[in-house]
């Protein structure tokens, strides 16, 4: 007898509020904290001025939606240059905290599970070294949702050089530099369609552990 195989459901909600949980990511004595690329200096200041650049470069601010905006450290540096903006990350605890502690009119959290979830609009999408934490399947549910920003601002932790791109993981706190991989969502199986994609930033980290690559893609 033929038995239905069961879809065993994405782990990714619980893997991630377990690295908050038990601070898998270090911590710097505050209640939430989502890693060394979210808070070192040398990471944080070059990205962040790219972005201002970038978003303060429209005659009139835009929309801007986070996807995965962990503790915040970054995003809110980014808030004063946006018409509206929106921050969502999957850990519900943390998206609470967020919300007691950031609060500016034009800024509003969420707690969605970005593969799963309808995305709310805006113009432009910021996905900050989180798609590298996540499975091919998953990447794969997100990648259409996209096609409603004009512009997609991606950053990967990736390996120097060439390398294979894509390789699949199980979503968690590990990611593909570990595989010798990365994520590249214009290659298969993504195959992200875009009009432009423009190089804003690359980091390179100590040696052997890659580089970090901010990427801007203009969608239509």
């Amino acid at each position: 007898m033929n038995q239905k195989k069961i879809k065993k459901p994405w782990p990714t909600k619980k893997a991630m509020e377990q690295v908050y949980e038990m601070n898998l990511w270090g911590t710097n004595n505050t209640h939430f904290y989502s890693g060394e690329g979210s808070h070192l200096p040398e990471i944080v200041n070059p990205y962040v001025k790219v972005l201002i650049v970038f978003l303060t470069s429209f005659k009139e601010p835009i929309t801007v939606c986070d996807f995965g905006c962990g503790d915040f450290n970054i995003g809110k540096q980014l808030v004063e240059h946006t018409s509206k903006y929106i921050a969502v990350d999957i850990v519900e605890d943390l998206i609470q905290f967020n919300k007691e502690h950031f609060k500016q009119g034009n800024l509003e959290f969420y707690c969605l599970d970005i593969a799963k979830d309808n995305l709310p609009a805006g113009d432009c999408a910021i996905i900050r070294q989180v798609l590298q934490h996540l499975s091919n399947e998953e990447i794969k549910s997100i990648v259409p949702k996209l096609s409603a920003f004009k512009y997609v601002v991606l950053t990967e932790h990736l390996p120097e050089g060439n390398f294979i791109p894509n390789v699949d993981i199980i979503s968690g706190q590990g990611i593909r530099i570990k595989k010798q991989s990365g994520v590249n969502l214009l290659e298969p199986p993504f195959n992200l369609k875009v009009k432009a994609a423009t190089q804003l930033l690359s980091i390179t980290l100590e040696q052997g552990k890659g580089v970090v690559v901010t990427t801007l893609y203009k969608i239509f």
